[in-house]
């Protein structure tokens, strides 16, 4: 297929053998590969000719992840999308490097070109210039010899398309600084998508901005976090755009529960915890009314000596709560909400121990979440089942 050069735009999804040359040291990289060595210039002329918003590879048989670099030079040319390339492990390796990669994207040809071009904060300058450059005057350095990989590629639902944005100012230099980061883990963790350590299967649902995931050892088969694509440690570090996507995460679980006979209660704890998790747990309309829940949580609060304070429904725990600070919140159907400060100690299963209780779910044995896990298998099964019942209401599908 033929584009005039005024017509074309890039292409969404690149898939390459070799690893582009140059592509440069920036990001998450095994350190076991020289990006200035290894890799094809011709690989990098087509990625700059073909502006890929993803760009993957596998021949190098490592995982990497580079930090977005943009495809236009600053007040020379207009402003265009970004580009992120990864490279995936082969599959099965020993090593256990990541060979899975999670994403969901809108086709640009559908999308905003306002919202098409946002670069990233943590954007780039193009790697592949000066290569393009030595190419053009006869300067390639032959790609390594090509040797096959079976790659796989994570697809939540085929169904899903939504490109995960996030907004950035462009550098007033056209001289390459340093990135600013966004926030990084302290150590692997569990809960970033793109992380190797992530529990694919339990993923239910993703969005552009937060993503739904089975909680491991739920107190029910339908106990569900919403929890942030990217590194927050809470709530009140969220920005304004994944608190937006969070409250429709909310607000479409409830009718979703409602529609089961049930009613949801959510609940943070920002105390030992790295990565934001805000637990999700239905409770059948049958079993108890809103009022005995809210009376539980105080209750067992009072016994255990935990000041917990009831605080306006339409309030924000920004305005209660600074960064870095550690609380326990609870949000109720009505959407009235709990609050304690934590100051010192805090009992981590709390929030567990008072929804299980016989007043509400009646399932104290299962107030640990260690003492309720099951097998992997068991685990895909109430996956699957959670994204088949949760379809009709999943708003990421878009009309």
């Amino acid at each position: 297929m033929l584009w005039s050069t005024s017509q074309f735009k890039g292409v969404d999804i690149l898939l390459t053998s070799p690893w582009p040359k140059y592509v440069g040291n920036f990001g998450n990289s095994s350190g076991e590969v020289d990006t200035k060595k290894c890799g094809s210039a011709l690989i990098s002329s087509l990625a700059t000719g073909l502006k890929p918003r993803y760009h993957f590879a596998a021949l190098e048989k490592t995982y990497y992840e580079r930090l977005p670099y943009r495809n236009h030079i600053i007040l020379q040319e207009n402003a265009q999308h970004a580009t992120r390339f990864i490279a995936l492990a082969n599959v099965g390796n020993p090593e256990k490097k990541k060979y899975l990669y999670a994403f969901s994207i809108v086709p640009m040809k559908l999308m905003d070109v306002a919202e098409l071009v946002k670069q990233p904060p943590d954007v780039t300058e193009n790697p592949y210039r000066k290569s393009v450059k030595e190419a053009s005057i006869g300067k390639q350095i032959p790609a390594p010899e090509e040797d096959s990989a079976c790659q796989f590629f994570f697809d939540l639902n085929e169904k899903q398309g939504r490109k995960r944005s996030s907004t950035g100012r462009d550098n007033k230099s056209s001289h390459p600084k340093q990135p600013r980061k966004l926030p990084q883990p302290p150590g692997p963790c569990w809960f970033c998508l793109a992380s190797p350590e992530v529990e694919k299967h339990l993923v239910v649902n993703i969005g552009t901005h937060c993503y739904l995931a089975l909680a491991k050892g739920g107190l029910s088969d339908d106990h569900v976090l919403i929890l942030p694509i990217g590194h927050y440690q809470s709530v009140v570090e969220l920005s304004a755009e994944v608190v937006e996507e969070v409250e429709q995460y909310k607000a479409t679980l409830r009718r979703f529960f409602k529609s089961q006979g049930k009613r949801c209660v959510l609940f943070e704890r920002n105390y030992k915890s790295h990565h934001l998790q805000l637990q999700v747990i239905p409770v059948p309309l049958s079993r108890c009314a809103t009022d005995d829940i809210k009376d539980a949580f105080i209750t067992q609060a009072q016994e255990q000596q935990i000041e917990l304070l009831e605080i306006p429904e339409h309030s924000d725990i920004k305005q209660i709560a600074q960064p870095g600070a550690a609380y326990f919140y609870v949000e109720l159907d009505t959407g009235e909400k709990l609050f304690h400060r934590i100051k010192k100690n805090f009992p981590l299963q709390f929030g567990r121990e008072v929804l299980a209780s016989e007043a509400i779910l009646n399932i104290p044995d299962k107030s640990d979440w260690r003492q309720c896990q099951i097998s992997k298998e068991e685990e895909e099964t109430l996956a699957r089942r959670f994204r088949k019942d949760f379809e009709p209401f999943d708003f990421t599908l878009g009309d």
